[in-house]
């Protein structure tokens, strides 16, 4: 099974993934943004296409293929319940990541959304700096993340982080 937990930065992804790590038997956490930080880091500014130089690591057209290539070999040796947190809402990536993982195993999907203030304020307490990368991105990523292609959709705002995990449990079949 691969659980990928989708939302804004600050919308609870971490927690979700550390909370349902302690409850769904032989999983681990495989945070595959990390992909993002090699590659920025190999490949010279000078050499990345055009479209790769926006500055966020998802535009790079070698990162989507790592990503499925590392929970492919991450699967295949541990063989453990993936649990994937990951903000996803360019849909070109959403789909070719989901659709490759479903070549796997069995997929969930779910997008933890909260409202503009109740993001940054988040990333506040969590001692992101006020008016950085992860704070302008929010509202992109807030509106994108609403399309039916990114569901299904928990109301990180109106339900606790434990009501949160309870509920996706629930829907893997876990309790």
């Amino acid at each position: 099974m691969i659980v990928m937990i989708n939302g804004a930065f600050g919308a609870g992804k971490t927690t979700q993934a550390e909370n349902l790590a302690k409850l769904i038997p032989n999983s681990m956490i495989v945070d595959l943004e990390l992909s993002g930080y090699l590659l920025r880091e190999l490949i010279p500014e000078s050499m990345r296409q055009e479209h790769e130089r926006s500055g966020d690591f998802q535009d790079l057209d070698l990162w989507r293929v790592l990503v499925v290539e590392v929970a492919k070999l991450v699967k295949l040796k541990y063989d453990r319940t993936l649990i994937v947190p990951m903000t996803l809402y360019k849909s070109q990536n959403y789909s070719y990541i989901r659709e490759s993982f479903e070549k796997l195993d069995t997929v969930y999907h779910f997008t933890l959304m909260a409202s503009k203030a109740s993001i940054h304020e988040r990333l506040t307490i969590r001692g992101d700096t006020v008016g950085g990368w992860q704070f302008q991105q929010t509202e992109k990523c807030l509106s994108a993340l609403q399309a039916s292609a990114f569901a299904e959709h928990i109301d990180s705002e109106k339900l606790s982080a434990d009501e949160i995990t309870q509920y996706i449990l629930k829907k893997i079949g876990l309790q």
